[in-house]
């Protein structure tokens, strides 16, 4: 059986890769990586899209930064696959996927919240081994795992929270069926 994409869907997923592109801008550099807000967009995409639509709105973002837009933190082209934070923009797909995937229809707070960070779970999954293998392997940095757990993950916690809380506010809030017609 073949899916039909729904040409609403595919346009709010083009919104939500540019606002996670958006979200790219809005940084506090912190050393490796930096401080963003692209993880609110990327849940907030799973949660409004949908496992589906979300993904696809983050895959949307990576491919066109791949393609050479210059929408990455530090810029954008094929040669972004060796950056150290790279991985972290991989995980953004299924990220959003499975944000998608565990609200469902159910979107009150406490389910997003466990959505979210979940989500996040799968973020850093990706993204730290990623950039260990970028900065020690390729970059010949001699860096510990526990040195890039902290400086890829235990210092952005706090942040991280803040924007899994707001997501699950903000999603809240908007109107059923606003986003996804058929969910009422």
């Amino acid at each position: 059986m073949q899916k039909k994409y729904n040409l609403r869907e595919l346009l709010l997923a083009s919104l939500f890769a540019a606002l996670t592109a958006v979200g790219a801008f809005v940084r506090i550099p912190t050393g490796i990586s930096s401080v963003t807000i692209q993880f609110m967009f990327t849940a907030l995409a799973g949660t409004l899209l949908g496992a589906r639509y979300g993904a696809l709105s983050q895959l949307t973002y990576v491919l066109l930064g791949l393609f050479g837009i210059p929408i990455f933190t530090e810029g954008g082209g094929f040669s972004y696959v060796l950056h150290p934070t790279f991985g972290f923009l991989l995980g953004l797909i299924p990220s959003a996927w499975l944000i998608g995937r565990m609200t469902g229809k159910n979107r009150s707070i406490k389910r997003v919240c466990v959505a979210a960070m979940a989500g996040l779970g799968i973020l850093y999954a990706i993204g730290l081994p990623y950039m260990y293998l970028i900065l020690n392997f390729y970059m010949g940095r001699d860096l510990t795992v526990g040195y890039v757990l902290y400086a890829g993950m235990l210092i952005f916690l706090p942040g991280d929270f803040l924007k899994v809380i707001i997501t699950a506010i903000v999603t809240n809030k908007i109107p059923k069926g606003l986003i996804r017609p058929n969910e009422r």
